[in-house]
């Protein structure tokens, strides 16, 4: 099935540019552009995209902004926000808005590409760094009493799911986490989609904070 995305950034280069590289993988069709939030709105209504790039410092409307619109208005558009800005306050609001990824400028074609196709699966994607960001938070939050705790997996981890898991909870992509342990990719793919089912988790960020959760990490 073809992914349908909408390119959402105030540099119309940039947008060209991106728009001619997601163009050339027959599994992607770029369905529109937007030059602020408003109209990425509109545009969103008029051309019913899966995938939504989005940038988060704009004029008009901003990116964080038309996010949070976004989720409650078409709660199914993946919004990937693609940004120049990695700091606590933009990552954050990001995610809280309904974001289900976190991307860097500077982020190489494939893993863009890998990115578009993994939220229109209903996957998580975040930068490295954002996810250690993420996990650090969940980290500095108090401990939660013995009673609300999560209770120990029916099925347990195997070693390689461990692995798995802990290479995923570093924001790898499945390519990385192949390479990373000598796997095909494809055999990766299945110890996530096993991960997430006994984790209990609908992404692979709420599998890694569930892992943590359980001390699975460490």
């Amino acid at each position: 099935m073809t992914v349908r995305v909408l390119l959402v950034d105030d540099q119309a280069l940039f947008r060209e540019a991106l728009a001619v590289l997601l163009g050339v993988h027959a599994d992607i069709d770029v369905v529109g552009e937007a030059g602020d939030g408003a109209e990425a709105l509109t545009r969103v209504a008029a051309e019913a995209p899966d995938v939504v790039l989005m940038d988060l410092r704009m004029p008009v409307l901003d990116g964080i902004t038309a996010t949070r619109r976004l989720r409650v208005e078409h709660p199914g558009v993946r919004v990937i926000a693609l940004t120049t800005f990695d700091d606590d306050e933009d990552v954050f609001a990001a995610l809280r808005a309904g974001a289900v990824g976190y991307l860097l400028k500077d982020v190489s074609s494939a893993r863009l590409v890998e990115a578009v196709l993994a939220a229109a699966r209903g996957e998580s994607v975040l930068q490295p760094s954002v996810a250690a960001k993420v996990v650090a938070r969940i980290a500095a939050l108090p401990p939660e009493p013995i009673a609300s705790r999560p209770q120990p997996l029916v099925v347990p981890l195997s070693d390689r799911e461990l692995e798995v898991v802990r290479l995923l909870a570093d924001g790898r992509s499945n390519r990385e986490i192949a390479a990373a342990l000598f796997l095909a990719e494809g055999t990766v793919k299945n110890h996530v989609t096993n991960v997430l089912g006994k984790l209990g988790a609908r992404d692979r960020t709420q599998a890694a904070l569930r892992a943590r959760a359980l001390g699975l990490l460490a």
